[in-house]
């Protein structure tokens, strides 16, 4: 994203919108600027303000005014009053910033929005995951922090050491160079992104190596990590992946069941 300098009036309602902090007012040109190392290109600041076209010249001509009688003047809570803020044109590699942040953005990789997967949500008609396997979503970044590809390669990396398939549906899966070794593009890794999410399944017996390496790795990365793990139920209801978080101390809760939802 862009901040026409020509157009804005550094009233800084911009700042609180953007959910990665990347925009602030310079005091030297006073004017708003955006952190482009910092911005996810998730179009927040763009969709999520309401654009006016105030003329900028008696915008800051009002404020100056009231200035001296150390009053001011400030346009409503997410408002641009001049529509400074313009999308850039993206290209490779940053173009893959907007991808995994803007969630009304379709994935090419896999057809989906968001952050390009419906994880094992529709398990019922993919048949990803069945009797006596788990299913793992690993999750990177969230508002305010994100993650950058690096940090979800040394991830990727140290579970394809132990020998774990990834979802070959996935955009994370798409994005590697070398799914055997886990390894992502060069190109990427310095790219920073809202959130982004990795799955891959295993024998259910596999679960607690599995988590264990999640945890280990989680804490030498710069992002915060999410796990989620699912299993199909028997016939009565009952999940085997229970008695197995149980006996690792793992606190727990369903927070999805599907019940045959997908099929007609």
């Amino acid at each position: 994203m862009q901040i026409d300098r020509q157009k804005c009036v550094a009233c800084g309602n911009c700042i609180p919108v953007c959910p990665m902090g990347a925009i602030s007012v310079d005091s030297a040109i006073n004017r708003a600027v955006v952190n482009a190392d910092e911005c996810v290109e998730c179009y927040t600041c763009f969709r999520g303000m309401s654009m006016e076209k105030l003329n900028p010249s008696i915008v800051r001509g009002i404020r100056r005014l009231l200035k001296v009688f150390r009053l001011r003047f400030d346009p409503e809570p997410d408002v641009c009053p001049t529509s400074a803020i313009t999308p850039d044109e993206l290209v490779w590699p940053r173009v893959i910033r907007r991808a995994f942040s803007d969630p009304i953005v379709t994935h090419e990789s896999t057809g989906v929005h968001g952050r390009g997967t419906e994880e094992v949500k529709t398990n019922d008609v993919t048949n990803r995951v069945g009797l006596g396997e788990v299913g793992y979503v690993v999750e990177f970044g969230r508002p305010t922090v994100g993650v950058r590809f690096r940090d979800i390669e040394k991830m990727t990396i140290a579970l394809a050491a132990m020998g774990i398939q990834f979802e070959p549906k996935n955009p994370v899966t798409h994005m590697m160079a070398d799914r055997n070794t886990g390894k992502l593009r060069d190109d990427i890794l310095n790219e920073k992104i809202l959130s982004a999410i990795v799955e891959f399944k295993t024998p259910i017996e596999r679960v607690p190596d599995v988590l264990r390496r999640v945890d280990e790795v989680s804490k030498t990365l710069e992002t915060v990590v999410a796990v989620g793990v699912s299993t199909r139920c028997d016939d009565h209801g009952q999940s085997a992946l229970d008695s197995v978080l149980a006996g690792e101390g793992i606190s727990f809760a369903r927070g999805k069941t599907n019940l045959g939802l997908g099929h007609a």
